[in-house]
């Protein structure tokens, strides 16, 4: 039987929920259990597809094409293992589902309400995994903070799940925090003793609590913790400030989180997990030879979560490479008034990051026209290398009117544009090019060297497209049209040739990057920006 872990949290949001989630089924997975998360998020949208990044961050897209909560990115970095649709539920998709069976007459004329319908198709949704897939044991990530309205139908169904399945087979994990107040200098347990309380309230009583805090725990504070929370003691677990959240991991193990959870689910603690990849990784990051510095042109630079997986990236491909990655965002709209120069000549290598819309366009073309100029490495991605062919014919093929439709819809030359199938749209949601399509690589490019391979598959999110009319144009001046997709013919990758690393790509590698598996073209980016960087220091 497939047993479950729920983790809540309590007191404030961005505790960490969703990295101490996959911490622990990382710590799991090394004891051989088949182990994957699944999200839960309270707000009503169908999922974060049109939500704008500075509203909710990343929008992480899976294989199959689901766009979800950035959590997500998390649970594959450290697990290595891919998502799916499955794997995110929002109160959104809830409702719309018994709202349609209502509409079929599935409820035979009853009134429909919050308990038993609304949380019936939630404890469907949890099963839903453990039917479909062969899993010993599912987490559930409870999104936002107990006491929140939007939470109550995913209590409610918690409580029920717990006296279904048993304490055996169904566990709640509660996250939160123990602030340090300075003034009195000393940590304070109140706000996790009423955060228990609300939980009680619900019916629930945690079976593990962890404490987010930044200083050490000390015995007494522990017990005092178990007493009024009535968590046993050594089912209080400290979670204090990491440098990074791949320390995580081990930060738990250390604390013995593992052992309290399979012990209180009655399964096997034996395999102690080794690490071994993770440690080296850990060491090669904390400890680089080298140090390169990454322009990220942007326009959501303000909230780093809207690039995660950028920035993740770069620090799987930086401990790959024994280098240090420092990402400098700056913002595209910057660019466009000023020289340049003035804000990227001291850069190892530059990325184009993706985006959607006008604004900043403009910006990141004249930081492609100065990568290209000054041999500066660079990488593209999505909106990124749409911006690259429309600075190369710009101002390579002379085109001044080169344009995307997306932001200037009558552009006389049109080298990006909407495909005929997409034209007649009206529904944003769920609509554009999402998940994994094939590629075919050129050989003797960049891109194939950096993969090894001539076929690969990588995950889309937009709507634009490469225009094939100008692919002659465009290659017959320098442009190296080195991936594309084999059953569409639709143009992938760009590249240019005499330079020390232009590539553009139409898909998202970000999301594909992992601990263990370190994304291919970000490894190839950053060790061309190394070398960069040491040629211009021997000159």
């Amino acid at each position: 039987m497939t047993k479950y872990i729920f983790v809540t949290g309590g007191v404030t949001s961005s505790l960490g929920k969703g990295i101490i989630a996959a911490s622990l089924a990382k710590l799991l997975q090394e004891r051989n259990y088949k182990v994957t998360i699944q999200k839960l998020d309270p707000y009503i949208n169908i999922d974060p597809g049109t939500l704008n990044p500075y509203e909710h961050g990343e929008c992480y897209v899976t294989d199959d094409g689901a766009e979800t909560d950035l959590d997500l990115g998390h649970y594959e970095r450290f697990l290595n293992t891919p998502t799916s649709q499955d794997n995110n539920v929002t109160t959104g998709r809830i409702y719309q589902t018994v709202i349609n069976k209502e509409r079929e007459g599935a409820y035979l004329g009853k009134t429909v309400q919050v308990i038993p319908h609304i949380t019936d198709e939630i404890k469907r949704r949890v099963v839903l995994l453990a039917e479909k897939y062969d899993y010993d044991i599912i987490i559930k990530e409870i999104g936002g903070t107990v006491g929140d309205i939007e939470s109550l139908p995913y209590l409610e169904a918690i409580r029920q799940l717990k006296r279904e399945l048993g304490d055996n087979n169904c566990i709640c994990v509660h996250l939160t925090l123990i602030p340090y107040l300075s003034a009195a200098k000393e940590l304070k347990t109140k706000p996790t003793q009423h955060a228990v309380k609300e939980l009680l309230q619900a019916g629930i009583q945690p079976d593990v609590l962890i404490c987010r805090t930044e200083h050490t725990l000390s015995k007494e504070l522990k017990q005092k913790l178990s007493l009024f929370c009535n968590v046993d003691y050594k089912s209080v677990i400290e979670a204090i400030d990491a440098d990074t959240i791949y320390d995580v991991p081990l930060l738990m193990l250390k604390e013995k989180l593992d052992i309290r959870v399979l012990k209180k689910l009655k399964l096997k603690t034996s395999n102690t997990p080794e690490l071994e990849a993770w440690k080296a990784f850990l060491w090669k990051l904390k400890n680089p030879s080298e140090r390169v510095r990454i322009a990220l042109i942007g326009k959501y630079n303000e909230l780093p979560d809207a690039y995660k997986s950028i920035y993740e990236s770069f620090t799987h491909s930086g401990a790959h490479n024994e280098c240090k990655v420092d990402v400098v965002p700056i913002h595209s709209q910057v660019l466009e008034n000023n020289d340049p120069e003035k804000y990227l000549q001291d850069f190892d290598g530059m990325l184009v990051a993706p985006g959607f819309g006008e604004r900043g366009v403009e910006g990141k073309i004249e930081a492609i026209k100065y990568a290209r100029e000054n041999g500066i490495p660079f990488f593209g991605i999505c909106l990124g290398m749409q911006c690259a062919v429309v600075e190369f014919a710009r101002n390579v093929l002379k085109l001044k009117s080169a344009h995307s439709t997306e932001v200037k819809p009558k552009a006389k030359n049109p080298v990006i544009h909407l495909l005929p199938d997409q034209e007649n749209i009206t529904n944003m949601g769920g609509t554009m090019r999402l998940g994994s399509y094939k590629c075919k690589i050129e050989k003797s490019t960049i891109v194939h060297k950096a993969y090894s391979k001539t076929e690969i598959s990588e995950r889309h999110r937009h709507r634009y497209e490469f225009n094939n009319a100008y692919k002659k144009d465009l290659i017959k001046n320098g442009m190296i049209i080195s991936g594309i997709n084999p059953d569409n013919e639709l143009v992938e990758i760009v590249e240019l040739e005499d330079h020390p690393f232009f590539v553009g790509v139409q898909f998202h590698p970000e999301l594909k990057s992992t601990v263990e598996k370190p994304h291919p073209l970000f490894v190839a980016f950053v060790k061309a920006a190394l070398k960069y960087k040491l040629s211009n220091e021997k000159a």
